[in-house]
């Protein structure tokens, strides 16, 4: 099981999703990569500052590193990919209002300009700070990756925005250093991509943006799974198991979110889907993973140690 290093340059840079490009990077089951990402708006971090010294590429979404290709992945299996560490860069920014997205219109923010909260990211003591009016505030930081998923099964590009089931723009905020996340392959080869990054986020997602930034390092590492049968993503993550719901309708994504959860319950405890229900209504946390990337989602969240 090697440990691979991407270097961070202009040819480890994709703005997009597509299988129908030689991969960055070749490698087996079980085997690590590390790397470091712009944010997602194709800055970079310079002494701190934000500066955008990489070409962006023309009808680019988010700066994405990969793909890179897992040797032995086949349509139809899972792709098991570990999160063993995420380090921010020191700057983070968020942007709000004018843009006349949906929810800008529904809460009469497009008569605002846009403003843009420059934070400052610690690390050492993994908190954010940012100046609003004379004032200081200041966050915990708990960074992820925004995007983390492979193309779907069609020729041509694929857009970065939404998410799908086979992962993409899933903008969970759970997904932290120390879960761990499966992904229904779509295509052989897999051809795996990931990046922004982002400090902290709400869920919801609510101005479009997290505190966007660059990563420091990312280290990954994937397994081939061909035990599992999920079509949708699900996650283990330090405070429960999650499953996932993606659609243009936030009920028709909660009704996917909860049906993968009642299937979980059943795999873990061998309960029926009405036993499921019951259950878990109990216990399960439904929560909105985001509403801004055309696709919404939801998450369906299992605390660990809830039912024993």
């Amino acid at each position: 099981m090697a440990i691979h290093q991407i270097v961070l340059n202009q040819d480890a840079l994709l703005g997009w999703f597509t299988k129908n490009i030689s991969p960055i990077l070749t490698i087996n089951d079980g085997d690590s990569v590390r790397f470091q990402t712009l944010d997602g708006g194709w800055g970079s971090d310079i002494d701190g500052k934000r500066t955008k010294k990489f070409l962006r590429y023309e009808n680019a979404g988010h700066a994405l590193i990969g793909p890179i290709k897992i040797n032995g992945a086949k349509q139809g299996m899972v792709l098991e990919v570990e999160i063993n560490e995420i380090i921010p860069g020191s700057y983070g920014f968020t942007s709000a209002g004018q843009w006349p997205n949906w929810q800008n219109i529904k809460t009469n923010l497009t008569g605002y300009d846009e403003i843009t909260l420059d934070w400052r990211l610690d690390k050492k003591n993994m908190v954010g700070q940012c100046e609003v009016n004379g004032r200081i505030f200041t966050v915990a930081l708990k960074p992820f990756l925004g995007i983390m998923g492979m193309p779907p099964d069609e020729e041509g590009i694929h857009s970065t925005s939404p998410p799908r089931n086979c992962g993409g723009n899933i903008d969970c905020k759970e997904l932290v250093k120390g879960s761990v996340l499966y992904l229904p392959i779509s295509v052989d080869g897999a051809f795996f991509a990931a990046g922004d990054g982002h400090a902290a986020q709400g869920d919801g997602e609510v101005s479009c943006q997290a505190i966007e930034c660059p990563m420091e390092l990312i280290d990954l590492t994937f397994h081939l799974r061909n035990d599992l049968q999920i079509k949708t993503p699900r996650a283990n993550t330090p405070s429960g198991w999650i499953t996932f719901g993606f659609h243009e309708d936030l009920n028709e994504a909660t009704v996917i979110a909860l049906n993968e959860m009642l299937n979980l319950l059943g795999e873990l405890y061998g309960l029926n889907r009405v036993e499921a229900m019951a259950l878990g209504s109990s216990v399960i946390d439904l929560r909105i993973t985001q509403i801004v990337n055309g696709v919404k989602g939801v998450h369906a969240c299992l605390p660990h140690g809830a039912l024993r």
